[in-house]
């Protein structure tokens, strides 16, 4: 029989609540303690961990500079949530919301700070003039960015917690829920994809980019292992386009900028230059 809940008339906070990730939640914004951020010597100084929706931004990055962006040069620091690095009084600063990822741009007279993913996508988009196709589909790539931007809270934050994270015994109407809404924007995806090679069209953008570490991991086995809950491969169109990227070399630098868990090799906690991935694929061959 499952437990009933009836809401009180005034909430109040009871300490953690929502299984592994409980530590992060509080009904409060703000820092926690004092801790100064690192910066190095490159116009970007990105402070980040790759989730989702951190490795959008490492994935912007490194397609920036795979098409000769020079002054695209970054430096990635790592945020680990887990232990609470984003409460720290730096990085509110720059992202008063407590969550990466966050940018601060130097390269002009005065530092811009930057927070949201697709806030920071389109700002080095227009910053280069790149991955934001031509001016006749702006308006379509934009399109698909804010798709993504209001559809993944879904995913992660409904799908992926009560899937995945949430204390058990599992809740059948939440999972339910959630599933039947990430099934049909997987549909809203194939859909799309039956018709144009990339998300927004001919050309791939920031729409894709967004997308990608979110919906495409998904389909490649990466997300929640709910691959096979989710019959991901019956979304054949969403397959192709995931499996298109995922084999870019950007893309697979993207996915070790800031990791902090699976296998060392795939680790690259802080990116400083191009050259950090060789130390990493030198580390795969010798191991």
């Amino acid at each position: 029989m499952t437990e009933t809940y009836e809401p009180p008339k005034i909430w109040t906070w009871e300490g953690e609540n929502g299984g592994e990730w409980a530590s992060l939640n509080r009904p409060i914004a703000g820092a926690t303690h004092d801790k100064t951020l690192p910066r190095g010597e490159h116009p970007f100084q990105l402070y980040s961990l790759a989730t989702p929706n951190g490795v959008k931004v490492n994935l912007m990055f490194e397609e920036l500079l795979a098409a000769g962006y020079t002054d695209a040069e970054y430096d990635a620091w790592l945020i680990r949530i887990g232990d609470g690095d984003q409460f720290g009084s730096g990085f509110t600063e720059v992202n008063p919301n407590s969550k990466i990822p966050a940018l601060m741009d130097y390269s002009g007279d005065t530092p811009v700070r930057v927070f949201e993913s697709g806030a920071i996508l389109l700002h080095l988009a227009q910053k280069f003039d790149a991955f934001l196709g031509a001016p006749e589909n702006r308006a379509e790539v934009l399109s698909w960015l804010f798709w993504q931007m209001g559809s993944a809270p879904y995913l992660g934050g409904g799908f992926g917690h009560f899937y995945h994270y949430s204390p058990k015994p599992r809740i059948k109407y939440a999972v339910d829920r959630f599933t039947m809404e990430v099934k049909r924007q997987l549909d809203v995806l194939d859909k799309n994809l039956a018709e144009r090679e990339w998300i927004a069209g001919d050309e791939y953008t920031i729409a894709d980019i967004a997308i990608w570490p979110w919906y495409g991991n998904l389909i490649l086995g990466r997300g929640y292992n709910a691959g096979e809950f989710l019959q991901v491969h019956t979304y054949e169109n969403v397959v192709r386009w995931a499996e298109t990227i995922d084999a870019r070399e950007t893309a697979k630098r993207a996915r070790m900028v800031n990791k902090a868990m699976g296998e060392p090799h795939e680790q690259l906690h802080e990116r400083h230059s191009a050259e950090d991935f060789l130390t990493k694929t030198q580390d795969k061959i010798g191991g």
